[in-house]
């Protein structure tokens, strides 16, 4: 969890450093204050203003700081994690052997806080025996390496020293932040709107992105789960995360209940259809034929035999997506379908529902129920597990 965390970010001199925008703004996005330190080298190819205007607060770069006497330690002994992405040669040699020669190597030695560095630069540096040395040695000290990876490099090289992914340097502050209070847990997720076929060509869905469920199955792992993502999303899955893919209502029904009985906790934050064709064509449907009605039946309710079949320490996670009557029609639900907790939100509120990437929900159990403000889908998710930790503890 990483709101309200204060993250030094450290940006050198290497081609990469344009993708710390990404990194920054994702970071912000969680919550976190992020504290951006820039190389002179890292100014030659990033702008200091673009970075200021996305951080928490403005660049520092130097020692020599008029506000502030001592910068490096000021923000060394502040910070909560100090990330370096990129992380050129350079500074891995110069952190490796205790130099402090700018204000980054200075606040890097003046810390006590975690350290993660995401080394990037051409494969035969990356792979010199110097560099891999001082790579040990820092590892040796407790600093996690975000390894490079494999792809296209400056110059149209490729080979491994590409920047890892925004994606996996989030993750990873996320785990240097976040306590492991679900280590215990298997939980399994869904995610996205399923597709009912029609015909080979068209079918029936909803608006949802999968964004949430996506976030959850982020927030969980980096508090220490194990996950599994069912999803009927094409997109890049979330570090650490089993993925198994559905397509249609009956997909993920399939998937979910062949294992449901190995998982202490079931979120099911996919939009499954409500309805399916009743009679799905072969071949696609020509406009020629004139159909004016399309025959529909009910899907299979699943979530009903998931609540209905839970064990006594498990925990069934429901969602409603609603446009009015809001706590009604989720308390009705969350009571028919013998769920421990439901989610729920109105998708007609602004900033909301499947194409946003905010969210707010109102989180109900049979204890009561608790209100979570418009946030980052982040940020709820980890609200959402609070109160599956919550409910746990209750239950042991």
């Amino acid at each position: 969890m990483i709101s309200g965390k204060k993250v030094v970010l450290g940006i050198t001199g290497g081609i990469a450093a344009y993708k710390s925008v990404e990194v920054v703004r994702r970071l912000v996005e969680g919550g976190a204050h992020v504290a951006p330190i820039m190389t002179s080298g890292a100014k030659r190819f990033i702008g200091e203003v673009t970075l200021s205007a996305l951080a928490s607060e403005p660049v520092k770069s130097s020692l020599w700081d008029e506000d502030d006497p001592i910068p490096h330690t000021t923000l060394g002994q502040e910070a909560d994690v100090i990330l370096v992405a990129p992380a050129t040669a350079r500074l891995i040699g110069t952190y490796a052997a205790g130099i402090s020669n700018d204000l980054l190597t200075a606040t890097l030695l003046a810390s006590r806080a975690p350290v993660i560095l995401c080394p990037a630069m051409h494969t035969e540096m990356w792979e010199h025996p110097a560099v891999q040395e001082n790579i040990r040695t820092l590892q040796n000290r407790g600093v996690t390496i975000v390894a490079p990876e494999d792809g296209k490099l400056a110059g149209g090289d490729e080979g491994k020293g590409r920047l890892a992914s925004p994606s996996a340097i989030v993750s990873a502050v996320e785990q240097a932040l976040t306590l492991d209070d679900l280590a215990e847990f298997k939980i399994l997720i869904t995610a996205g709107g399923t597709r009912e076929q029609i015909d080979p060509v068209r079918f029936i869905t909803n608006k949802s992105t999968g964004k949430q469920g996506y976030a959850l199955a982020e927030a969980a792992v980096a508090r220490g789960a194990t996950v599994t993502l069912v999803t009927t999303v094409d997109r890049e899955a979330p570090i650490g995360v089993e993925i198994q893919h559905a397509e249609s209502a009956s997909d993920l029904r399939s998937a979910v209940m062949s294992c449901a009985d190995n998982y202490d906790v079931i979120i099911m934050a996919a939009a499954v259809a409500d309805f399916q064709p009743s009679l799905p064509a072969d071949r696609k449907l020509k406009k020629s034929q004139q159909i004016t009605n399309l025959e529909i039946e009910p899907t299979h309710d699943f979530l009903i035999d998931l609540g209905k079949g839970k064990s006594s320490n498990q925990i069934i996670v429901g969602f409603a997506a609603e446009t009015e009557q809001l706590e009604k029609n989720a308390k009705e639900k969350l009571e028919r379908k013998n769920l421990d907790l439901i989610v729920a939100n109105d998708v007609t509120a602004p900033g909301t529902g499947f194409a946003y990437d905010t969210n707010e929900v109102l989180l109900i159990t049979g204890q009561g129920k608790t209100n979570v403000p418009l946030a980052s889908k982040r940020v709820v998710a980890d609200k959402i597990l609070d109160a599956v930790l919550g409910l746990r503890e209750s239950k042991v």
